[in-house]
């Protein structure tokens, strides 16, 4: 199993998730939400409205999402959903636990404050403008930034 930090449209009560929990993509599931331990921008571009996290670390902010424990089929399907390499890259980040949300067995290793490595989907191709975009340390589809995600993915 792999540990994956999700921080946009595939977190809980947002238009992709239902991706994560669909078995025939694989196993996922949520084990806690996090903060990254370092910054980054998180930007949201393309006429769709996708959240990017732009792989510069120390520029934006710690940014907030879940990480979920994924089998095999799962990240494979992940990597497609991402297109990685093309899109995303997918890379090692740290994070800091802030609650537990996983079954009750693990609780003691994901205590809020405990530091954890997962994979993190993000993007080092981008176009020159995107840095200067506003920054989020937490996204959500009908957030306050008025910028209304369009499903590009049938």
């Amino acid at each position: 199993m792999t540990h994956v930090f999700v921080y946009g449209t595939l977190k809980t009560g947002q238009p992709n998730n239902p991706r994560m929990t669909d078995k025939g993509n694989g196993h996922a599931q949520l084990l806690a939400s996090a903060v990254t331990t370092q910054k980054f921008p998180l930007v949201i571009a393309t006429e769709h409205n996708i959240p990017f996290l732009l792989n510069i670390p120390g520029q934006g902010h710690r940014v907030r999402g879940e990480i979920y424990e994924v089998d095999e089929p799962m990240l494979t399907f992940l990597d497609d959903f991402e297109c990685t390499p093309a899109m995303y890259q997918r890379s090692q980040v740290t994070l800091e636990v802030e609650e537990w949300l996983g079954p009750a067995g693990d609780k003691e290793r994901w205590a809020p404050g405990s530091v954890t490595q997962a994979f993190v989907y993000s993007t080092t191709t981008y176009q020159p403008d995107w840095p200067s975009l506003n920054h989020h340390d937490n996204y959500d589809c009908d957030g306050h930034h008025g910028l209304v995600y369009k499903n590009h993915c049938t």
